[in-house]
C-alpha cells in the first residue's frame, strides 16, 4: 500500500454513502416529492376553479348588462308612451276645459243679452212713465198758468166794475201759483 490506502475503507465509505444517499431518497426526498405534487395539484386545482369562477362571473356580468341594457331600452319606450299619453290626455283636458268655457261664456252672453233686453225694456217703460208724466205736467203747467192768467183776468175785470175803481189784490197764494208766477215772469 503505496501512501497508506487502504481500498476497503474507501468501499465501505462509498457503501455507507449509498445506503445514505437511498435512505435519504426513500425517507426525505420522495415524501417531500410527493408533498409537494398534491400541493402543486391542489394549487391548480383552486387556480381552475377560480379561474371557472371567474369565467362564470364574466358570462354573468355580460347577460347582467345585456339585461340592464334591455331594461334601460324599455324603461325609455315606456317613459315616450306615458309621455305621449300625457301629451294625449292634456290635448283632451285642454280641449274640454276650453269647450267649458266656451260654453260658460255663450252661456254668460246670453245671460248678459237678456238682462241687457229686460233693462232696456224696464229703462223705455221707465222712459215712457216721465216722458208721459213730464208732458202731463207741461201740459197742465201750461193749462194751469191759463187758467189762472184767465182767473187773473177775470177777478180784476170783475173787481172794476164791483168797486168801481177800487183795486183788490188777491193776498193768499198757494206756493205752487207763486213757482209758476216767479217762472212766468223769467
Amino acid at each position: 500500500m503505496p501512501l497508506n490506502i487502504n481500498w476497503q475503507q474507501i468501499l465501505l465509505h462509498l457503501l455507507n454513502l449509498v445506503i445514505l444517499v437511498v435512505g435519504l431518497y426513500l425517507l426525505l426526498y420522495k415524501p417531500v416529492k410527493k408533498f409537494m405534487k398534491k400541493r402543486e395539484d391542489a394549487y391548480k386545482e383552486r387556480e381552475e376553479s377560480t379561474q371557472a369562477a371567474l369565467d362564470n362571473a364574466k358570462a354573468k356580468e355580460e347577460e347582467y348588462s345585456s339585461r340592464l341594457a334591455g331594461v334601460e331600452e324599455e324603461v325609455s319606450q315606456k317613459r315616450e308612451e306615458a309621455a305621449k299619453e300625457l301629451a294625449e290626455v292634456r290635448t283632451q283636458k285642454l280641449q274640454q276645459v276650453a269647450q267649458e268655457a266656451d260654453d260658460m261664456l255663450s252661456s254668460a252672453r246670453e245671460r248678459a243679452q237678456k238682462e241687457h233686453d229686460r233693462i232696456i225694456n224696464g229703462v223705455s217703460d221707465d222712459i215712457k212713465e216721465i216722458v208721459g208724466e213730464a208732458a202731463e205736467k207741461v201740459v197742465m203747467t201750461s193749462s194751469v198758468n191759463d187758467a189762472y192768467e184767465q182767473f187773473l183776468n177775470a177777478a180784476e175785470s170783475g173787481a172794476k166794475s164791483a168797486h168801481a175803481g177800487k183795486k183788490k189784490t188777491v193776498t193768499s197764494m198757494s206756493k205752487a201759483d207763486k213757482k209758476v208766477g216767479a217762472r212766468k215772469k223769467k
